[in-house]
């Protein structure tokens, strides 16, 4: 058995990292692959001294189940990043003297891998920055290992503080999410001919400069969590004329703090207010009022609490719908080349909407248009492009399907429909939606023309 995180999930080359390991065979190795069209291999560590460390309890004495909040401070081995490495988003392979047989570098799933990404030397050698969704891996990081159920994440087991729920980035886990979404998205990008650069989360929070080198950000998949240093960089960064192209959904949904020398962050996602539990609108929700009361809106067009989410049942991702975005405004410069005229079906027979996905209060208009109604905070120059209204809805906190349970329940006065609404608003720089999570999971899969040249389309137009 083996497991194992980094010190840091990002550095450049000639950077350290240190590999922090837990294993029960007397030698480790971790080999690298960089992702791409091919995952090539990069080098390796050699062999290394092996020891089992000890797990940190639950500061609630919850017997089996591990810390969530603290640094589990596993014997570190550094590593030096050859300078010869290219920037791009690598894999780290943990493999044991015990291991027999060859291990399938194409296989990203699992609890025997490490991810970092490989920053530019020079920022800007690439119009286009890729930011990975460091912060939603690690809120839903369990801490599994195989055989072993710790469930103790942000929201399995959460420790609460006077500031909200905490949880460390500095504990082993799973890379289900780069397996699940960049991995498929970055090997169409290589493949298409688009060269980007890379950052996570946390580079953004650290230096909010580093988008003036840059032309477009991508965000891609579950781009959840959001701090306020990161959300003011990427809305100066748009209101200074930079682009940005939301390939994700559930987009900035909860404010969260960085603590502990920026390895570990809280959040207010639920908390108790004498026997009410849980007491919402939670304080580090972007939208609320009483929370951050900065839409997410504002910045990306669109909001989870008018979209929703397909889960439950059949595990995750589900069985669900495929009617595609209905299309509207076909002339709209993101459907150019496509051939889809108003009432096409964009993606249709694909799981395209959801899992989880993104929608502005909309209304219809006397020609059955639907447009922003912009009392969510949406901007009034926010165009719907693509329309999947999401039936059936339910908002029982123990049977999630469509919508979520933050959402309606917490908006006792209104009455609209939801949907996901792929589109795009200007404030100077450009913004596009596609309001749904698989987005770029689906673009990979490949199978349908219209969906790769829309996708081709935003990239080309906003990276210029």
């Amino acid at each position: 058995m083996i497991e194992g995180y980094l010190s840091h999930e990002s550095v450049t080359a000639g950077g350290r990292l240190d590999i922090h390991v837990s294993t029960d065979a007397p030698f480790f190795k971790v080999d690298f692959h960089r992702v791409g069209a091919e995952h090539e291999f990069a080098g390796t560590t050699g062999w290394l001294p092996g020891s089992q460390s000890s797990v940190p309890e639950h500061p609630d004495g919850i017997a089996g189940h591990a810390s969530p909040t603290v640094d589990w401070r596993w014997p570190a081995h550094p590593f030096t990043i050859p300078a010869q490495w290219r920037p791009g988003v690598y894999v780290g392979f943990l493999v044991t003297s015990e291991d027999t047989g060859d291990y399938d570098k194409n296989d990203l799933t699992g609890f025997e891998k490490l991810c970092f990404v490989l920053r530019s030397s020079v920022p800007g050698m690439n119009r286009i920055l890729y930011k990975r969704s460091t912060f939603t891996r690690h809120a839903y990081n369990r801490s599994d290992a195989p055989g072993i159920e710790r469930a103790s994440s942000l929201y399995d087991n959460p420790v609460y503080t006077s500031r909200g729920h905490k949880v460390s980035m500095r504990r082993p886990g799973h890379i289900e999410d780069v397996a699940y979404w960049d991995a498929p998205f970055i090997a169409w990008l290589e493949r298409s001919g688009y060269q980007v650069d890379f950052c996570t989360d946390l580079d953004l929070h650290a230096d909010p400069g580093l988008l003036s080198s840059y032309r477009l950000l991508l965000s891609v998949g579950h781009d959840e969590y959001w701090t306020e240093r990161m959300r003011d960089a990427v809305e100066a960064f748009v209101g200074g004329g930079g682009n940005v192209a939301f390939f994700s959904a559930n987009t900035c949904w909860w404010r969260v703090h960085l603590t502990d020398g920026d390895t570990a962050f809280v959040t207010d996602t639920d908390h108790r207010a004498g026997d009410e539990y849980p007491h919402l609108p939670a304080t580090d929700l972007w939208w609320a009022p009483d929370g951050a009361g900065r839409p997410e809106n504002t910045l990306t067009g669109v909001s989870f609490r008018n979209g929703g989410m397909w889960q439950w049942p059949g595990g995750w991702p589900a069985d669900r719908p495929c009617p595609g975005f209905t299309v509207q405004h076909p002339g709209h410069w993101v459907f150019e080349g496509t051939g889809l005229q108003a009432g096409s079906a964009l993606g249709a027979g694909l799981p395209l909407i959801g899992y989880e996905c993104d929608g502005a209060a909309f209304a219809y208009d006397e020609h059955g248009v639907a447009r922003a109604t912009g009392t969510d905070g949406t901007p009034d120059s926010f165009l719907i492009l693509g329309i999947a209204v999401l039936e059936p809805v339910h908002d029982d906190f123990f049977d999630l399907r469509a919508g979520h349970w933050n959402c309606v329940s917490r908006e006792a006065g209104r009455t609209g429909p939801r949907a996901a609404t792929m589109g795009v608003h200007t404030r100077n720089g450009t913004v596009f939606t596609a309001a749904t999570t698989d987005w770029p999971m689906i673009v990979a899969r490949g199978g349908d023309a219209a969906l790769d040249r829309v996708t081709r389309n935003v990239l080309d137009r906003l990276s210029i």
